[in-house]
């Protein structure tokens, strides 16, 4: 399959990339800096920061799917709005792409009807990023596109890929310890592997150990 990865260059745009090449994807790997990619002859690395439709939908026209793996300032999470109408827009006129995106942990349950968000256990810090992504996910609810939208458990980190981990719907996927994590790397397989073999189009779902 023919996929363009934008964040490319970001903890979890990385692992998607080494994953869509494991697996003998062509990749178009998009971020504003591509300089890390250089060593990369394998994908075609493009600039784009995602500020024009018309660009950005040159770019991803003849793909087969798009990954958004955006990360918008610390200081201006909002940011991450304008960007996911433009994808959508620029989706519809690349030819409709299916469009997958890089999702937040703050929207999920943690128990019946109540998100992490409302819990009262995200810390501050993480609370702008959080309603952001819960904003963008209702865009994307309210677009006729083909998304999906996955969100990693509570800490998304760094660590090996073991290939195990576990998928929910809108609760927050947690171990028997109440411990939510899971790495770039495994979250990785599980985005790749609804690329290959769709289970949630125009849906939302979970990831965690």
């Amino acid at each position: 399959m023919n996929v363009v990865v934008y964040g490319a260059t970001g903890n979890s745009g990385k692992e998607i990339v080494k994953e869509l090449l494991a697996r003998g994807h062509k990749v178009t790997a998009v971020a504003r800096k591509v300089d890390s990619l250089e060593g990369m002859p394998e994908v075609t690395a493009v600039v784009d920061d995602l500020s024009n439709v018309d660009k950005t939908a040159e770019i991803i026209k003849g793909s087969d799917a798009v990954v958004s793996a955006y990360a918008p300032p610390a200081g201006d999470t909002d940011a991450l709005l304008g960007v996911t109408e433009r994808q959508i827009a620029a989706v519809k006129k690349a030819g409709e792409p299916r469009l997958l995106v890089v999702g937040g942990a703050g929207l999920l349950e943690v128990a019946p009807g109540v998100t992490l968000i409302k819990s009262g256990y995200l810390p501050a810090e993480y609370l702008p990023i959080a309603t952001s992504h819960e904003k963008a996910l209702g865009i994307l609810r309210g677009s006729d596109i083909n998304w999906t939208y996955l969100s990693p458990a509570a800490f998304f980190v760094q660590g090996e890929r073991t290939g195990t981990f576990r998928l929910g719907m809108k609760e927050l996927v947690a171990d028997a310890k109440g411990e939510s994590r899971i790495s770039f790397a495994d979250y990785a397989i599980a985005l790749v592997d609804e690329i290959e073999k769709p289970q949630h189009e125009r849906a939302s779902f979970s990831v965690g150990y």
